[in-house]
């Protein structure tokens, strides 16, 4: 049980030199998810409240089944984006329509997420290549910092989750600006960014919070047309099953998927990159998805949409000192105690200090230092970044998850289908064999032997051009060539069309009255070569285990004979 449900692991060894490091860590982060749960509720396109029902049994199942101790989950910005982009391409009349299909794609989502890690699928995350990430993020972050403009400015822009959309809608009102609700979110920037600068420990955001409340209150700004949050429901969400509807699911299954798997991501990334910093290494990434979908599912019976792991939160989760999964039980009860006593306070709460929260929270998603990175090293993967940036941008968030993803694996196929092919020959005074371009003045050149490397398996998709590259480097090397040998380190696995290919190669080549060795085949390449037609071709005694031992053979084989007879009569005797 232990396996499935960690909190059995590590409650019963709770250290309590923990408990006030815990407590601290917990009640810093509630402080934060509070106004961060409403603010991310508003970009879903959800009341407020909603983002303080995700932060309560989300939170409480993830405690007891994921295996970071440092996660903080709930609601957050990507997420919350997504959510809107997904239903908002819907037809969906009525904010309690959209209220129960928001609840309904939190239960798919979860869903999807526990089905995958019962199967063990969690690999599935790695075809979201870093590259499509940043590219996606980046381009989200300024989606939603644009999206909050109608509340940083105090009127009514038609929201758009296309960048291009958004700037034009923005630009059409500004003359209806609000100067007080302007006033009060570009105050809320400037301070959190201040503080954040000056001492990243002080809770700026929760400062904002309660500034704008009492300047709301006293000076009767609403009076003035500032936009306010309201009335926020008093009490905990009740039990309610989600809304099942196979119509609606077909809706929202391609959402569903995306969200399952970018939820899931950055909740594993997350994770590693604070465990690199802790030195301590808990997560199970199979149990992450099951924590996950488990969260989401169970959430939605309690009025919650989807949640997943929050860096910001998660960051300040460490600096405060947490220690164990314990922390998130008194964030919870913070949540709990806002909602029982504390929401007539957030009456007065206006909506422009909400949206500078969110824009300074996600502006630091954009991640230009990493473009500039693939830029200077890694052009072919700056593309990929760029295209799924501008598709997410331009376009819309799933497209671009989608092309970016695309992207990604046609790349991939390019390059395994046209991997490094390298000439080898022996550096002078020793018996190793390198790339005769890289070591061009230490290399011994031969007329008469030609050593290559081929850098990958050899399958369907490549074995055209490593048949193209070895007899165009045989026909290079002209009347005088002797013996080809084949360095087999690098190539793990050969399919049947390889294997069909090597063969036909090895033909050739004979027919040319050239020997054909190969040098450094792995086990399973080994194994392959004697139950495929190659060793026919080959024959055993041309399989050496380095490619020095086939080059003595090449220029001696008598001597090599002789060895390998010594060899094997010493293994009769010991026999």
């Amino acid at each position: 049980m232990k396996k499935y449900i960690p909190l059995l692991d590590w409650l019963p060894n709770y250290k309590r030199s923990n408990l006030l490091k815990d407590l601290i860590g917990g009640f810093t982060v509630g402080i934060i998810l509070v106004p961060q749960g409403m603010a991310y509720a508003m970009i879903a396109g959800l009341p407020p409240v909603y983002g303080l029902y995700t932060a309560l049994v989300p939170v409480f199942m993830y405690m007891i089944l994921g295996t970071s101790k440092q996660i903080s989950v709930g609601p957050v910005a990507m997420d919350s984006l997504l959510v809107a982009a997904g239903l908002g391409a819907l037809a969906i009349t009525g904010i309690e329509n959209y209220i129960a299909m928001a609840i309904f794609l939190a239960f798919l989502v979860g869903s999807i997420q526990l089905v995958l890690g019962v199967f063990k699928m969690g690999f599935l995350v790695n075809f979201l290549s870093k590259p499509v990430i940043s590219g996606f993020t980046s381009a989200a972050a300024i989606v939603i910092i644009f999206s909050q403009l109608k509340h940083l400015l105090g009127t009514s822009i038609e929201g758009s989750a296309k960048f291009h959309q958004l700037v034009i809608n923005a630009f059409q009102n500004i003359p209806n600006t609000n100067i007080y609700d302007f006033g009060i979110g570009f105050a809320g920037i400037i301070t959190i960014l201040l503080f954040k600068k000056w001492n990243p420990k002080i809770p700026s955001i929760l400062i904002v919070v309660v500034c704008s409340i009492l300047a709301v209150y006293f000076l009767r700004l609403e009076n003035y047309g500032v936009h306010i949050v309201g009335s926020i429901p008093t009490g905990l969400p009740s039990f309610k099953l989600p809304e099942f509807n196979v119509d609606k699911a077909l809706d929202l299954w391609p959402m569903a998927i995306t969200l399952a798997l970018v939820g899931y991501l950055e909740a594993i990334s997350i994770g590693k990159a604070l465990e690199e910093k802790s030195g301590e290494e808990t997560i199970e990434s199979n149990q992450e998805l099951v924590a996950l979908g488990l969260s989401n599912m169970v959430g939605s019976f309690f009025q919650s949409y989807v949640g997943t792991a929050s860096f910001s939160r998660s960051a300040i989760n460490g600096t405060a000192g947490s220690k164990t999964n314990l922390s998130a039980l008194f964030g919870i009860l913070l949540v709990l105690g806002t909602l029982l006593f504390l929401t007539p306070i957030f009456y007065y709460l206006p909506n422009a200090a909400l949206a500078s929260i969110i824009m300074v929270s996600v502006f630091g998603l954009i991640d230009v230092a990493y473009a500039k990175q693939l830029w200077t090293k890694r052009k072919d993967e700056f593309v990929i970044l760029f295209i799924t940036f501008f598709i997410t941008l331009f376009v819309g968030i799933p497209e671009g998850i989608l092309i970016g993803v695309l992207s990604s694996l046609l790349l991939m196929v390019y390059r395994t289908s046209n991997p490094h092919f390298a000439i080898l020959g022996n550096i002078k005074g020793t018996d190793y064999y390198k790339n005769v371009n890289r070591y061009a003045n230490e290399i011994i050149n031969r007329d008469d032997l030609l050593i290559v490397r081929f850098d990958a398996q050899l399958y369907f998709g490549n074995s055209t051009f490593f048949k193209k590259q070895l007899l165009k480097e045989v026909k290079k090397k002209g009347l005088l060539l002797k013996a080809v040998i084949l360095n087999a380190e690098a190539i793990n696995y050969i399919d049947s069309t390889g294997a069909e290919t090597l063969a036909k190669v090895i033909r050739e080549i004979h027919q040319k009255n050239i020997q054909f060795y190969i040098a450094g085949a792995t086990g399973p390449a080994r194994d392959i070569i004697f139950n495929s037609g190659i060793i026919g071709e080959l024959h055993k005694e041309y399989l050496f285990v380095r490619i020095k031992e086939a080059v003595a053979f090449y220029d001696d084989p008598t001597t090599i004979i002789a060895l390998r007879d010594k060899i094997a009569f010493q293994n009769q005797c010991k026999g």
